[in-house]
């Protein structure tokens, strides 16, 4: 038995040591790219320990096999079956320094890791030989053979078990222990590949660490991101399929609908450009807001700030995930069914950003979470939009208690307001809150809402979350930024709620947004805007109130524009929901109509202009 466990300690040392000598090789081979971006060099240190939660992931995951593998063989006694590990082992070596080769190699034409997209090139064998430069792909097959070689040989040398009879009587009273270690290694690795007791599973986001894009992809490890990205992937091809039309019409359709007859916008601020917070509300429904037809009581607060600013009425998210409201409000992307563009760092580079264009502006841009942001490669999309500054759990060295998936907002969103103090101004900020996340641990610092069992903890979580934006904006009241600062409070997306609307409805996709601050013009405070919209406008919308062209968020609509053309999208898997000032449909590939409130004889058109929006921006994120 203490043969498997210094066996698999060996071999998981032998793939942790392949993978810090790969990242060498990568870096060595572009230390130019570093010394281009000027990036430090204890910075480059760090990627080096930061790697290790995916290494040891990674590196759980090859060791599966093998583990259970030695187990069945020292049950069955029999040697002759650890030739067949040493070849499988050979196999992962050479696959994973193949891997890494391909990496570099793809690294310097597109700037990004080896993915699913770039293999689809090995169709064509070809066009990739004859692309490629010579010296490269020779020194590249020399690197593969060397190192596969070299590893093969330190497996053979150093860690290869030696198979030993065992008497029968023997493993008979070790029945217990073999028993016990084969339970205890299976949740072991189970463990390294989820990336430990964390509440969510580890994913490619969690090692990002800087604002320098090459020191994080240098963090990445180029296996784990392969297959991370190829099923995603794949999710895509084999889970959705929106045909409708053939692709230029679809096009055309979709151009047509943003076409903008006129420029001009109404302005709504009484400065040109005021600081500005987006408090981002993780999960709020529109069923908690009572002028949104929710329940009076449930947010009494948010109902206090609706007196003095601009609530949305029609506002509607356009997705049902936080990583997909990440790239609607910084990136004016709609929902993608199946998969997100957090998924997908490969096609970062396609999305326009908010963030930087913002930073060209002259803000300093900022982030703040209290719990996590590996949660669906969030933290990577935020890294590769260059805030100045992001701070989540990890970063704050407060006496805070901690539930399961973060800080409390009654705690963040105070102390949150402290941290502006030391931003240049004008800063353009966002606050993500947590507490209306299940599993609602939130602390229980008032009477419990009376509420039916059907989302009682929901309603309470939003109830605390409530008093922690009173926390927040009575702090905020105090700061000398306060008078120059414009509040955006909006929801990332819906949430079930105690009216248990159908996912497959406006009624659940209906989100609350709220206009506040003393930048405001007087004439709007305590006013609504009705008109159809949804958090995809956000990008068009801030950067027109700004004076600034918003051209290249083709996804996104300034809703203050004098020409605005009402209108609202979310995406299901296989379908999707279409909202105009006529009326509404939901549609799904498989069971097809679930809705349709348009009149008879404009139906057609609209459905049709609903299809072929969803098609083209599902065909045009796959061309990416």
């Amino acid at each position: 038995m203490k043969k498997i466990w210094t066996t698999l300690l060996k071999m998981l040392a032998l793939f942790m040591l392949l993978f810090v000598v790969m990242r060498i090789v990568f870096l060595i081979y572009y230390w130019h790219l570093v010394t281009f971006a000027d990036i430090p060099f204890n910075e480059i240190l760090k990627a080096f320990w930061k790697a290790i939660p995916l290494d040891i992931a990674s590196a759980s995951f090859m060791l599966a096999i093998p583990a259970v593998f030695m187990f069945v063989s020292l049950a069955v006694n029999k040697n002759t079956l650890f030739p067949s590990l040493r070849w499988f082992i050979y196999f992962l070596i050479g696959a994973y320094v193949l891997i890494a080769m391909g990496d570099i190699g793809i690294y310097g034409e597109w700037r990004t890791k080896l993915s699913y997209r770039a293999l689809m090139y090995l169709k064509e064998p070809s066009e990739v030989i004859n692309s490629a430069e010579t010296e490269q792909a020779l020194l590249l097959i020399v690197l593969w053979t060397v190192f596969t070689i070299l590893f093969c040989w330190l497996y053979s040398k150093w860690v290869e078990p030696k198979h030993e009879n065992v008497n029968v009587e023997e493993k008979k009273a070790n029945v217990y222990v073999f028993s016990g270690s084969a339970v205890l290694v299976v949740a072991l690795l189970f463990l390294g590949m989820r990336g430990g007791f964390n509440e969510i599973p580890i994913t490619s986001s969690k090692v990002y660490y800087s604002s320098h894009k090459f020191a994080n992809e240098l963090t990445v490890n180029p296996a784990y991101y392969l297959v991370e990205n190829i099923l995603n992937s794949k999710k895509v091809e084999t889970r959705a399929h929106f045909n409708y039309m053939d692709m230029q019409s679809a096009e055309t359709i979709s151009r047509k609908l943003h076409e903008v007859p006129c420029k001009s916008t109404e302005s709504i601020l009484k400065i040109d450009k005021p600081n500005i917070i987006v408090v981002l509300l993780e999960s709020w429904s529109a069923d908690l807001i009572e002028s949104l037809g929710g329940e009076a009581g449930i947010t009494p607060n948010f109902r206090e700030l609706e007196k003095d600013g601009l609530l949305f009425t029609n506002f509607y998210a356009s997705a049902n995930r936080s990583q997909q409201a990440m790239s609607s409000l910084f990136g004016g992307l709609p929902g993608m069914p199946v998969t997100t563009i957090t998924n997908h760092p490969d096609k970062y580079y396609a999305i326009p950003s908010l963030v930087k264009k913002m930073d060209s502006l002259g803000y300093y841009t900022s982030f703040y979470f209290g719990g996590e942001l590996n949660y669906g490669n969030i933290l990577s999309y935020l890294r590769y939009n260059e805030f100045d500054e992001i701070v989540e759990a990890r970063d704050i060295n407060e006496n805070f208690v901690k539930g399961k998936l973060g800080y409390h907002d009654t705690d963040i969103m105070p102390w949150y307001v402290d941290q502006l103090k030391d931003e240049p101004q004008p800063f353009f900020s966002t606050l993500f809150t947590q507490s209306t996340h299940s599993p609602y641990d939130f602390p229980k610092i008032f009477d419990e809402i009376e509420w039916p069992k059907l989302e009682k903890s929901y309603v309470n979580s939003a109830h605390y979350t409530d008093i922690a934006i009173k926390l927040f904006m009575d702090k905020a009241r105090q700061q000398e930024w306060y008078d120059s600062t414009l509040f955006i409070f909006v929801a990332d997306h819906s949430h079930p709620s105690y009216k248990n609307h159908r996912m497959e409805s406006f009624d659940y996709h209906k989100i609350p947004m709220l206009l506040y601050g003393e930048p405001l013009l007087d004439s709007l405070k305590g006013s609504t805007f009705d008109k159809i919209c949804g958090n995809t406008d956000l990008p068009s919308t801030i950067l027109a109130q700004l004076g600034q062209t918003h051209d290249e968020f083709f996804w996104s609509k300034n809703v203050f524009g004098e020409c605005y053309r009402p209108f609202a999208f979310f995406e299901l898997n296989n379908g999707l929901g279409w909202k105009t000032s006529e009326g509404e449909f939901v549609y799904s590939n498989i069971y097809g109509f679930i809705n349709n409130t348009l009149p008879d004889d404009i139906s057609d058109s609209v459905v049709m202009d609903g299809k072929a929006y969803m098609q083209y921006h599902f065909d045009l994120f796959n061309s990416y």
